[in-house]
């Protein structure tokens, strides 16, 4: 094949990404219904654009607030929208990220990188933490864009630590042995706080004893908080902050800005020379985050996080109906849901292989769920409640509870 065929070992080696994969099975469908997260293709279907719902990558069924877009709409023209800004984010949208941060988050002594997508965000932190050959600990069920990010980037010994049975709390109790018998110390741990893929969030007590067994063993903490405002049932989201510890947020779930790209990185101001090689790493990659995206997010802030929760609370009835479309599985078989976006189920025994599971159910029931196996659960799959408004996931749900009530009773029928 010559040098065309020499691919370096570092991409060969990662996993394909699952919601690639999912775009082409749902290619395959017509009139699909997404509890993925994926929007449905429209290229190869006979439908309406109004027919065909998204329900499953992780996507919210809100756009931006309307001024937030009305006032981006008037400054399209203006020639700063279209040249390159500073690497870490305009200042004022720093700025006033930094206020959220102390006010909602009670950071207050954070600095703000912003950065193209929460994603890119922890692929700058893995390149600015980590090394090829270091070991890196995360907790089943795992974040796959984090996993891959971990493998592309040539950290191959990624030690996978178990979630408690019941409620999918990250095992503290494992880490801090994991930690101390490791050799050499693993350089990250990594949590998502709620969690994706299980919608489990991390309670106050449990994160911060995380964060003090991560800075006793001298290793680094990075705590996705992508889901921060999506919390249910009177639960409250917290961050910890510490010299240690790095947070990455985003704007797309909050603030429906999926498509725009915006994240941004909190760490420790105290930490000396630490922006300097983020900022290596991003002048190498997109140079700066799109600036009238970075417009828009100033905007969005004024709308202020009442705006968002506004709109959460319209979830708890999707989280409801999905969780009633799962319900073949048993009660039981059904965990998280207490924040983010995502139920996480696990499937009948005789059906552990999910990827078949989820090709089964898009084909003959014309619904999308992720398989579990893409975040280390093998035979569970992810289901999205976030991406429909009420009548189309009821729909959506209809489909789902109809192929698990088959898949229970009758097995995978053709």
């Amino acid at each position: 094949m010559g040098s065309f065929g020499m691919l370096s070992r570092r991409t060969l080696g990662t996993d394909t990404p699952v919601m690639t994969q999912i775009r082409k099975l749902m290619a395959e469908l017509t009139n699909p219904m997404s509890l993925a997260q994926v929007p449905s293709p429209l290229s190869n279907s006979s439908s309406s654009p109004l027919e065909i719902h998204t329900l499953g990558f992780g996507v919210v069924h809100w756009q931006p607030p309307k001024k937030a877009l009305d006032k981006v709409k008037d400054i399209v023209w203006d020639p700063i929208v279209s040249s390159y800004g500073p690497d870490e984010g305009i200042p004022e949208l720093r700025h006033a990220l930094q206020i959220k941060l102390r006010q909602e988050n009670k950071l207050t002594e954070s600095a703000v990188m912003v950065t193209a997508g929460a994603n890119q965000a922890f692929v700058n932190l893995v390149l600015a933490l980590c090394d090829p050959g270091d070991s890196v600990v995360m907790f089943q069920p795992y974040y796959f864009n984090a996993y891959m990010a971990f493998q592309m980037t040539g950290v191959t010994n990624i030690i996978v630590g178990p979630g408690h049975p019941d409620t999918l709390y990250p095992d503290a109790d494992w880490l801090e042995k994991t930690l101390s018998e490791s050799k050499p110390t693993p350089k990250v741990v990594t949590v998502v706080n709620p969690g994706n893929p299980s919608g489990t969030y991390v309670p106050e007590p449990l994160l911060k004893r995380i964060s003090k067994i991560c800075k006793d063993a001298g290793c680094w903490l990075i705590v996705d908080n992508t889901y921060e405002y999506f919390m249910y049932d009177g639960l409250k989201h917290c961050c910890v902050e510490g010299d240690n510890i790095v947070n990455v947020f985003s704007f797309s779930k909050t603030y429906g800005m999926m498509g725009w790209r915006l994240g941004y990185i909190a760490y420790s101001e105290r930490l000396d020379g630490f922006a300097a090689e983020l900022l290596k790493i991003q002048d190498n990659i997109p140079i700066c985050a799109s600036i009238i995206s970075q417009r828009l997010a100033l905007y969005a802030l004024e709308e202020g996080a009442g705006w968002i929760t506004e709109r959460v609370k319209g979830l708890v009835k999707n989280r409801e109906i999905v969780k009633e479309a799962l319900e073949p599985l048993g009660k039981e078989n059904v965990k998280g849901g207490e924040g983010a976006i995502y139920l996480w189920a696990k499937l009948p025994e005789e059906h552990g292989d999910d990827f078949k599971v989820v090709r089964w159910l898009a084909h003959r029931h014309g619904v999308v769920v992720i398989p579990g196996s893409a975040s280390g659960g093998s035979g569970y799959v992810r289901v999205s409640f976030g991406g429909l408004k009420e009548e189309e996931m009821r729909a959506a749900a209809g489909r789902l509870r109809k192929g698990l009530e088959e898949l229970v009773h009758l097995g995978m029928v053709e």
